[in-house]
């Protein structure tokens, strides 16, 4: 099994790194024997926020991560979270509030670490 961690650190929206990276986790999750974690840091952790709203046509990262989510982990910083305010209950089911050593547990197991 092979194994990616992707970690993201901006917001959700404004520019498209989560969009790619989420696009990328998406397509990787969907494929046997493949493991992915998304590990969510600063503006990032906005993305697991639930019941997201974004105009018709327009990419909604909270599905994207749902996609994830259905095979994969989330985690999110925690100190980034009460940085920003946010609530676990706020986000998407199965996105858990995570720590940095967590985060460094999860980086020495994977094979590919990926920074967005």
């Amino acid at each position: 099994m092979s194994s990616t961690l992707f970690i993201l650190n901006e917001a959700p929206y404004g520019n498209e790194r989560a969009y790619n990276a989420l696009r990328l986790a998406g397509a990787l999750s969907g494929k046997e024997g493949e493991q992915v974690r998304v590990f969510l840091m600063a503006d990032a952790v906005a993305c697991a926020k639930a019941g997201q709203k974004v105009p018709e046509g327009y990419y909604s990262i909270q599905v994207m991560l749902g996609k994830v989510l259905r095979k994969g982990e989330v985690g999110l910083c925690g100190t980034c979270m009460d940085a920003r305010g946010m609530e676990e209950s706020e986000c998407l089911e199965g996105a858990k509030r995570g720590t940095l050593a967590q985060l460094a547990e999860w980086t020495t197991q994977a094979d590919k670490v990926l920074v967005f």
